[in-house]
C-alpha cells in the first residue's frame, strides 16, 4: 500500500448544501467544519486545504440546547479602552444570525493560515435563497 498525499493541483471541489432549520448548533458547525477540511475524502492531508465548499441556510433557525440561549456570553473587543462588547446568542440571533454559525465553525477548523484559507470557502444566509445555484450544491443528508 501507498500513501496518498493530495497535491493543490489535483484536488476536486463539491459544493454542499446545508439546511440549519430545527437542528442543533453544535451539529450544524460539525458536519460544514469537516466538509470544509474535506476530512471524509480518501485523499485528506491535514496541511493542505482539500475541503469542499459549504453553503448553510436558515441561519436564523438553528437551534441551541439546555440555557445556551440565555446564558451563553459572545465576547469582542475593538481594540480600543472601553472596546469590550458581550453578546447573548438572542441579541447576536436578533442583529446577525449568520454570525452564530460562522462563530462555532470557526472554532472548529484551525487558528493558523490553512484555516484563514479554509474558512473563506463557508458561505451562511438566514433564509431560504442563496446565490450559488449556479453551483449545483449538493443537500448535505447527516
Amino acid at each position: 500500500m501507498k500513501t496518498i498525499s493530495a497535491k493543490a493541483e489535483d484536488i476536486q471541489r463539491k459544493w454542499y448544501l446545508i439546511d440549519a432549520k430545527d437542528r442543533v448548533l453544535g451539529d450544524v458547525a460539525v458536519e460544514a467544519a469537516n466538509l470544509l477540511r474535506g476530512k471524509s475524502k480518501v485523499t485528506y492531508t491535514p496541511h493542505i486545504d482539500n475541503g469542499d465548499h459549504v453553503v448553510i441556510i436558515n441561519a436564523e433557525k438553528v437551534v441551541l440546547t439546555g440555557k445556551k440561549e440565555t446564558a451563553k456570553v459572545y465576547h469582542r473587543f475593538s481594540g480600543y479602552v472601553g472596546g469590550h462588547h458581550t453578546d447573548s446568542p438572542r441579541s447576536l440571533r436578533a442583529r446577525r444570525p449568520e454570525q452564530i454559525i460562522l462563530l462555532a465553525v470557526r472554532g472548529m477548523i484551525p487558528h493558523n493560515k490553512l484555516g484563514r484559507r479554509i474558512y473563506t470557502k463557508l458561505r451562511v444566509y438566514r433564509g431560504e435563497k442563496h446565490n450559488h445555484e449556479a453551483q449545483q450544491p449538493t443537500v448535505h443528508q447527516f
